[in-house]
C-alpha cells in the first residue's frame, strides 16, 4: 500500500516549513520513528519521523522549497494492504510520484483544498458571496488535514427589492417626438467572489489590503501572497519610487527573509508597538563576582560545566524576580488582566547563523547553582547548533540578553513578546571606581533593564534594577535573599 506522509504542524499554529534536507532518497527502507527529513519552521529546526515501516516511493517536495502544512512531502510503499492501483487514492499518488518533486505539491494542492467554481457560487440569500467551501480542518499531528463544509449560519432572505419609479429623462434640446426619447440604465455592479486562501486572506487583512481590489495570478485567478504583498507595496508607496541604479556584480547580497528569522522580526515589531517600552541603565561594580566566579570554577561541583559571569546574573535575576513578582508577569489584553507569574521560566537570548532565538530554563527559581549552570550549558550548546526546539521557546516569563560577549556596554533591549521585562548585561571591563574615598582600579559592567510600563512602573522596575546590581556587588546577598 502506498502511504503519503503530510508535512504536520510541529508548532504552535504554523502554516508552513521549509524542507532543509532529506535524509533518505527513492528506494531506501524506513523503519517507524526513523527521521526521514529536517524541515525549518518560524520557530526552528525540526527533524520529522515516519509513522510507518516501507520503502520510500517518492520525495514530493525538493530541498530548499516552502511547503504548506497539511500537503504531501514523502510517499512510502507499506506491507500492508491498501487501495489498488486503479483507485482513487492509487491515481492521486501515482500522478504525484510520477511528477517532480516540487510540482507534485502543486498538483496535490487541490485534492487537499478545492476550489469554488469562479461563478455561480452564491450562498442563498447574500448575492455575490461566496457559496459554503470545502476547507481544511486540523486533525492528528502528522496526518495532515481533511476537507469539510464550513457552516454558516442561515441567512434570512431579502425582501424582493419594490420597483423605483423610473425617473423622467431630461433631453438636454428639444426633440421632435417626445414618444422616442430613450432613458439608458446603469446597473448597478454586483460583488464578485474573491478566490483566496485562508492564510491569504489573514495575511491581507494584516497589511490591510483589500482583496476584492487585487487581481489574482494563482490558478483559476485566485489571489497568491505576492499578489497581496504587491498590492500592499503599492498602497505603503502610492508615488513612484526612481529608478535603482544597477549595483556592479558581487556588490549586493540579498537574503531571504524566512524561518528564524522572519519570525524574530514579526515578533520585535510586535512587541516594539505593542507595549510601551522604558529602559533603565545602572553600572556596577562587579569585582567581587567576578572573584566569586574564579572560586567557583575550582569546585568540584563545576568540573564538568561552564561558570562564567551570566551565571551569577542569572541567579541574581530568578532572586530578585521572586522579591518583585510582578516584574515577572504577562499583560493579558483580551481579558484585560496582569498575570502574575509565581515561576520563573528564564530566557537566554542567543544569537545563531539562523537569527536570534529565546530558549528558556524552565522554572529556573527551582534549581541548585550547579544545576542552573548546566542548564544554561545545555541551552547554549542546543542553540549554536540549531537544535533548538519550539517548545524550549515557549513559556518564558522573562529574558537576559548578554550583549557584554560582543564587547558592548550596553544597550536598549526590546522585550520578548509576552513577558514584562528583559536585562541585558553589558561587557565587563576595568574602570576608574571610588572605593572607600579612593580611586581604583575595579571590574565594572552596566545593565539595562526595559520593561512594559503597563506593567511596571518606574518604582517597581528601579526597585528590580537595584537588587540585581546589589547581588552583583556583594554575591553573598543572593544568599541572604534566596
Amino acid at each position: 500500500m502506498r502511504r503519503e506522509f503530510k508535512l504536520p504542524d510541529v508548532g504552535e499554529g504554523l502554516t508552513e516549513a521549509e524542507i532543509v534536507r532529506w535524509l533518505v532518497k527513492p528506494g531506501d527502507q524506513v523503519k517507524v520513528k526513523q527521521n526521514v527529513v529536517e524541515i525549518e519552521t518560524a520557530k526552528s529546526i525540526v527533524e520529522l519521523p515516519i509513522p510507518w515501516d516501507g520503502v520510500v516511493a517518492a520525495l514530493m517536495a525538493d530541498e530548499g522549497q516552502t511547503v504548506d502544512v497539511g500537503l504531501p512531502i514523502i510517499a512510502v510503499d507499506t506491507a500492508e494492504p491498501g487501495v489498488p492501483a486503479g483507485g482513487a487514492a492509487g491515481t492521486a499518488v501515482g500522478t504525484a510520484a510520477g511528477a517532480a518533486p516540487g510540482e507534485a505539491i502543486k498538483a496535490l494542492a487541490d485534492d487537499m483544498v478545492p476550489r469554488p467554481p469562479a461563478e455561480g457560487a452564491v450562498e442563498p440569500g447574500a448575492h455575490g458571496s461566496p457559496a459554503p467551501k470545502e476547507e481544511r480542518q486540523a486533525v492528528l499531528v502528522g496526518y495532515g488535514v481533511k476537507t469539510g463544509a464550513t457552516k454558516r449560519r442561515p441567512r434570512k432572505a431579502p425582501a424582493p427589492p419594490a420597483a423605483a419609479p423610473a425617473a423622467p429623462a431630461i433631453p438636454a434640446a428639444p426633440v421632435a417626438n417626445p414618444s422616442r426619447v430613450e432613458v439608458t440604465a446603469h446597473p448597478v455592479p454586483a460583488r464578485v467572489a474573491v478566490l483566496a486562501k485562508p492564510p491569504v486572506r489573514k495575511l491581507a487583512k494584516d497589511l490591510g489590503v483589500d482583496l476584492a481590489a487585487v487581481t489574482g495570478t494563482g490558478p483559476e485567478g485566485s489571489i497568491t501572497r505576492e499578489d497581496v504583498r504587491a498590492a500592499a507595496e503599492i498602497v505603503a508607496q502610492p508615488e513612484p519610487r526612481p529608478a535603482r541604479v544597477a549595483a556592479p556584480a558581487g556588490a549586493e547580497e540579498r537574503v531571504p527573509v524566512k524561518g528564524v528569522r522572519r519570525m524574530t522580526a514579526q515578533a520585535m515589531v510586535g512587541s516594539a508597538f505593542t507595549a510601551p517600552h522604558v529602559t533603565e541603565f545602572l553600572q556596577v561594580d562587579v569585582t567581587e563576582t567576578m572573584n566569586a566566579v574564579a572560586r567557583l570554577r575550582a569546585m568540584p561541583d563545576f568540573a564538568d560545566v561552564k561558570v562564567s559571569p551570566l551565571l551569577l546574573v542569572a541567579r541574581a535575576v530568578v532572586t530578585a524576580a521572586r522579591r518583585h513578582p510582578m516584574i515577572n508577569s504577562s499583560w493579558d489584553e483580551e481579558a484585560q488582566e496582569i498575570v502574575v507569574k509565581h515561576y520563573v521560566n528564564l530566557g537566554i537570548a542567543a544569537a545563531t547563523p539562523r537569527g536570534l532565538v529565546v530558549p528558556n530554563v524552565k522554572n529556573a527559581h527551582e534549581l541548585s547553582l550547579p544545576e542552573l549552570a548546566r542548564s544554561l550549558g545545555e541551552l547554549a550548546e542546543t542553540a549554536r547548533a540549531g537544535r533548538t526546539q519550539p517548545a524550549e521557546m515557549a513559556g518564558g516569563t522573562i529574558t537576559i540578553t548578554n550583549v557584554g560577549v560582543f564587547g558592548v556596554d550596553a544597550g536598549t533591549p526590546i522585550l520578548n513578546p509576552g513577558e514584562a521585562a528583559i536585562l541585558a548585561f553589558g561587557q565587563v571591563r576595568d574602570m576608574p571606581w571610588v572605593v572607600g574615598g579612593e580611586l581604583a582600579v575595579r571590574k565594572v559592567t552596566t545593565l539595562a533593564l526595559s520593561f512594559d510600563h503597563r506593567i511596571v512602573d518606574g518604582e517597581l522596575g528601579s526597585l528590580f534594577l537595584r537588587d540585581v546590581g546589589a547581588m552583583l556587588e556583594d554575591p553573598l546577598r543572593m544568599l541572604a535573599w534566596s
